[in-house]
């Protein structure tokens, strides 16, 4: 029984010392750099038990910073947003476990270009790409109003066609009585209608 309360123990210690031993991210970097916005990518260590992360955004010369902070995700990207153009940026970022948070990471060094730069740089094809992507979206949702509105329009005529087929049924019947309240208005001697007149 003593080995077995041991061998608890130890077991409690090694996994506490593992989580503590949170490892930092690494192959951090930055993509889609823009004028005013960047996004940065991490991997994690294989076997870190993370339950999300947090960044840290500063200007190069400047004391004050940004925190940003996310838990119970499972996303290893970050969308930075708010940045200001030909700026430089140091980012770092950390894991976070059950039982705290992992060192910061290397940090990650880059500046914002101007938005001219960022418009000048994109090549025609990037440009229609994109066109094309706005284009096909519309064209998606284009699309669906029109399917809506057919099968708003079939509704209406099927409708319509049932309501036709029972005037179309009840037409003869209509006939019937108009030449029979003719017939009952008119004398042999008026076709059309007339005055009766008495046989005497």
């Amino acid at each position: 029984m003593e080995r077995f309360v041991l061998l608890v123990i130890s077991c409690l210690c090694v996994s506490r010392v593992t989580a503590d031993s949170l490892s930092p991210p690494v192959n951090v970097t930055i993509k889609a750099v823009k004028a005013s916005s960047a996004v940065v990518t991490w991997d994690i260590p294989d076997g870190d038990p993370v339950i999300g992360f947090a960044i840290t955004q500063q200007k190069k010369d400047v004391r004050m910073l940004r925190f940003i902070q996310e838990v119970n995700t499972t996303t290893r990207s970050c969308a930075l947003w708010d940045l200001e153009e030909e700026t430089d940026y140091i980012v770092h970022v950390q894991s976070i476990s059950m039982s705290g948070t992992s060192p910061l990471s290397e940090p990650l060094r880059f500046r914002t270009p101007k938005e001219a730069e960022t418009q000048a740089s994109k090549s025609k094809d990037e440009v229609m790409m994109e066109e094309v992507g706005q284009s096909t979206q519309l064209r998606a949702g284009e699309l669906i109003i029109i399917v809506v509105v057919l099968i708003m329009w079939a509704g209406v005529i099927a409708l319509f066609c049932r309501q036709y087929d029972i005037i179309k049924d009840n037409e003869p019947n209509n006939n019937k009585d108009k030449a029979k309240n003719s017939s009952e208005c008119s004398t042999p001697e008026h076709p059309t209608g007339g005055l009766l007149r008495s046989k005497v």
